[in-house]
Parts: structure tokens; C-alpha cells; sequence
């Protein structure tokens, strides 16, 4: 597996990562013998990103249940802002930050985070301090090693300007490319991590349905990415496109230099195998591919939002 450099983090990670939202979503703890085996696979093959946050569900005790023999192996990253549960309690403080970091340590039987990230939390927030100073004292205490932000569009932008976060993870894909202008530039003066998520655009590319995968959330999740699959393909196939439309949409991410890593959600070790299977032996794309799906996007989705 292919390693960067995650900005100015300084940490080796792999290009491909896992996203645990769906494993702390769907499955339950009699599952955790799928999950060990989805999570000691992906270490034995190379991957060492693992991206967590502590408001999905069982995730992080998943983390801390299988693998924590294995923590010098991974970088391990997780998120915090919201009270747990859910709608109970307020979210963006001072203290909730702390807490929630001391509960994912607990929870992933580890004494740091290589990573903590505000959870998309609005700019009015970030402008009132109090959730980045809360950032900053854990990595003083030496409770998260780096500081990054989770989130888009003018959310993420500010974040991007700030100069106070060393990564960022926004969304990105072959029909969510916003961020291709409007972050990725100030990403890279930055000298930032890029951390993307839903980088296969959850599977919609050339799907004769809206796959709909996921049933914790709405289900309009996937329409919107479903709708956009369909417009950029009503101008015919793709130049050079791979016949594989998992193979042509993480080609597509991983195609932009930028890209530090892309975060895959799997709880099938099948899936994990096909995924490892791509980016190990069929990447990159051609270039034309790439160079095609961009023109494509820029000409019909300028007003198309990046989506959270």
C-alpha cells in the first residue's frame, strides 16, 4: 500500500483508509468478530489510517475491543463536538471537547489520538474560540498529537484560511468536486493533510438505481449524488474509462495529487478485499479519464453544493 505524508503532520499514512462509521452504525457487538477480522485485515495489507468520531455509535468500542494491541500499527483519528447522546445536551463547548476526548482514550484503550477533528461545526463557532482552545490544550497535555477540521464548504473554507488546523477532511468525488476549487488550493498553501471522505460518491456512478446503502441515515442520502451520476452521463462514457465504476470514481479521487488519503466505509471484509485489490493494482486512471469527468462537472454542476 502506497504511503504520503499527511501535510504538516508529519505522519506516514496510507492513501487508502478506513471509515468506521459505517461499522459503529450497522453492526452490533455480537459482530465484532466481522470487525476484527475487516480491521486486522486492512492493517495486514498495509492500511494504518483508521478515521473515527465519538458520535458513531459503537465505532470507537470497536477500535478499542479489537485492536488496541495493534496501536503502534495505525494512525488513528477521531472527531469530537456533539453531546452524547444525541439532542440531549449542548454541543460546541469548551469542556464537551475535552470530555468527548477523554472518552474516545477510554473507549479505544489508548493514551493519544494521532488526531483530533471538529466535527463540522459552523464558522460562528469556530469564530467564538472556545472548541479550537479546547483542541490546542489536548495537544498541549499530549491527549492528540495533531488538530484538524471536519467539514465543507464555507465552514471548511475559514478552517482552510485560519492557519490553526493541520488537516482537513472535507468531501470530494467525481460528482462532488466543489472542493476541487473552492478548498484544494488553500489546502496546499496551507501545507494541510487532505483527508477525503465519500470518495466514491457512495457507489452511484453507473448504477441503474439509487444503491441507497445506508440505514442509519435518510433516505435521500444518496439521491443527490445518484441525480448528478446521471446528468454528467447523459454526454455518453467516459474517455478511458475502466470498466469498473469503483475502479473510475476512486481513480478519479486519488488522481489529485492534493488527496493525502480517502476514507472507504466497509463492514464487509469482502468489499475491504476489492477495495485493496484497486488501489493496489489498477490505479491511477489515465489522466484523460480524469481530465473528462473534471470538464464534465465544470461545465453543468458550477451550482451544485458540496455536499456534507
Amino acid at each position: 500500500m502506497d504511503r504520503t505524508t499527511l501535510g504538516k503532520t508529519g505522519l506516514e499514512i496510507s492513501r487508502l483508509g478506513i471509515g468506521l462509521s459505517e461499522i459503529g452504525f450497522n453492526l452490533s457487538f455480537d459482530d465484532e468478530k466481522t470487525v476484527a477480522d475487516v480491521l486486522n485485515s486492512a492493517l495486514d495489507n498495509g492500511i494504518n489510517f483508521l478515521d473515527t468520531a465519538a458520535c458513531y455509535n459503537l465505532a470507537e468500542e470497536f477500535v478499542g475491543r479489537t485492536i488496541p494491541h495493534r496501536r503502534d500499527e495505525y494512525v488513528l483519528a477521531s472527531k469530537a463536538g456533539h453531546y452524547l447522546p444525541r439532542g440531549e445536551g449542548e454541543d460546541w463547548t469548551y469542556d464537551l471537547i475535552i470530555e468527548s476526548i477523554e472518552r474516545s482514550l477510554s473507549r479505544m484503550k489508548t493514551d493519544h489520538l494521532d488526531l483530533i477533528q471538529l466535527h463540522s461545526c459552523s464558522i460562528e463557532v469556530l469564530e467564538r474560540g472556545d472548541v479550537i482552545r479546547a483542541a490546542q490544550d489536548a495537544k498541549k497535555a499530549g491527549k492528540a498529537l495533531h488538530i484538524g477540521y471536519s467539514g465543507d464548504n464555507e465552514n471548511a473554507k475559514w478552517a482552510v484560511d485560519s492557519g490553526l488546523f493541520e488537516t482537513l477532511q472535507t468531501s470530494f468525488s467525481l460528482v462532488d468536486q466543489g472542493a476541487r476549487t473552492s478548498l484544494f488550493p488553500g489546502v496546499v498553501k496551507q501545507e494541510m493533510g487532505l483527508i477525503i471522505k465519500r470518495p466514491i460518491g457512495n457507489a452511484v456512478w453507473g448504477r441503474a438505481s439509487d444503491p441507497d446503502p445506508y440505514d442509519h441515515m435518510a433516505s435521500s442520502y444518496t439521491e443527490e449524488y445518484f441525480r448528478r451520476a446521471g446528468v454528467m452521463l447523459e454526454s455518453g462514457p467516459v474517455q478511458d474509462a475502466p470498466a469498473d465504476p469503483i475502479e473510475l470514481a476512486m481513480g478519479f479521487t486519488l488522481g489529485h495529487t492534493e488527496v493525502s488519503t480517502a476514507i472507504v466505509g466497509t463492514q464487509n471484509p469482502s468489499h475491504l478485499t476489492s477495495n485493496l485489490e484497486s488501489v493496489n493494482n489498477r490505479l491511477p486512471i489515465p489522466e484523460t479519464a480524469i481530465a473528462d469527468l473534471e470538464r464534465r462537472y465544470d461545465e453543468i454542476g458550477g451550482d451544485w453544493e458540496q455536499r456534507g
